[in-house]
């Protein structure tokens, strides 16, 4: 998944960054108004509805992040990093860097988010309960047979309602829903092949799709349900969407894992010497190759990188004065790989920190140079040739 990008920066929770896509607040408003909208009957002199639909707006997006998290602090208990984790008008994303490596953490990954839903979904259930009077109560007014006793107790039903809900559409086994992946984990498991159950998997998620649309042509045809039908063919789409996306990355993954770092790598490297001075890096490397970057050895041995980005932060009067040791990053701080490397565990690595490429060192000797868009564009070729 690509990273927050433009969004708002709300903070870090747990190390990870949160973030708010822009397309959020069309949801955020559209669901305050229909609730506030379809409340209104029951308070009809009253600013309640009002101020309820959008405390409850609040709290609904904020068990859509919980539900995230779970699915987040899992990955990050088995040793994957997680990114962010950005709301935006479909819910949630959380941008997990690596996938699982075994079956069993992507079962416990997968499944967490809709356990968190669920268990959010039957704590507002209790609240209904406990604010309408009694269980006999709040059944009668969850089957309609009563009105609201309080603005309260509607929230609390309608946030159960909606968590349990969201537990149940996750699970459908459609990849790349939570469902799906667990699908896919359980083959996974039981044919001892990650490329074998991606392909199933992914198989079913666009049957899944496909079912949704159908299901929306029919809805507007059979029983003239337009906005229903119309709403599940929007939702096939994005099913269908997201899963030759996800299918596609995975794709990238089994095209890299027959290769190494060693395999893979350019070993004609650009390098400088640490004691050159940054005009004479412009001048005689940068402005003269047009590249981007350059390693910084001694004898083959690695002492750092230094970008264009490093040199544009000197001050134009200083760089005849400065060296590039003065402003690389050392090697101590920079990302490497080992000769007998996988490819692919090379290219999480670097989609991780955020690296457009990676030097491959052998006993603190640099023997070449590996290139995120270059193993893309080597994928790109085993996959359209083959």
């Amino acid at each position: 998944m690509r990273g927050i990008g433009g969004a708002i920066r709300l903070g870090k929770l747990f190390g990870i960054e949160i973030g708010l896509d822009y397309s959020w607040f069309i949801i955020f408003l559209f669901l305050t108004i229909t609730l506030g909208y379809s409340w209104h009957h029951y308070w009809p002199s009253s600013a309640a509805s009002w101020i309820f639909g959008f405390i409850t707006s609040i709290i609904f997006f904020s068990s859509i992040l919980a539900h995230e998290l779970a699915h987040s602090l899992v990955s990050q208990r088995y040793g994957i990093p997680v990114k962010s984790i950005t709301l935006f008008i479909f819910g949630g994303v959380a941008r997990i860097t690596r996938e699982p490596p075994r079956p069993g953490v992507e079962f416990k990954m997968a499944i967490a988010g809709p356990l968190s839903s669920l268990g959010i979904g039957v704590f507002f259930g209790l609240l209904t309960v406990a604010s309408s009077g009694g269980f006999s109560q709040a059944w009668d007014f969850a089957r309609g047979a009563i009105d609201p006793p309080s603005p309260i107790a509607l929230m609390f039903l309608w946030l159960a309602y909606i968590n349990v809900l969201l537990a149940l559409f996750n699970m459908i086994p459609g990849f790349p829903l939570d469902g799906g992946r667990v699908f896919r984990s359980l083959i996974w498991a039981v044919t001892g092949s990650y490329g074998r159950a991606t392909r199933i998997a992914y198989i079913g998620g666009r049957t899944v799709a496909y079912l949704f649309m159908a299901g929306g042509v029919l809805a507007i045809f059979m029983l003239d349900f337009w906005f229903n039908g119309l709403w599940f063919i929007f939702i096939g789409w994005i099913l269908h969407t997201a899963a030759q996306g996800s299918y596609r990355q995975a794709k990238l993954r089994l095209a890299l894992e027959p290769f190494t770092a060693a395999e893979l790598m350019t070993r004609d490297y650009p390098s400088v010497p640490r004691g050159l001075s940054l005009d004479q890096l412009i001048e005689n490397y940068f402005l003269h190759t047009g590249r981007r970057y350059f390693l910084v050895t001694e004898e083959g041995k690695l002492e750092g990188i230094v970008t264009l980005s490093h040199v544009e932060h000197v001050p134009r009067e200083r760089r005849q004065m400065t060296t590039v040791a003065q402003v690389m990053t050392p090697a101590e701080k920079l990302p490497t790989a080992s000769p007998g490397d996988s490819a692919a565990a090379v290219l999480e690595k670097m989609e991780e920190e955020e690296i457009e490429q990676m030097p491959v060192v052998s006993e603190s000797r640099v023997i070449g140079v590996i290139g995120r868009e270059e193993l893309k564009h080597f994928i790109r070729i085993r996959t359209d040739y083959r």
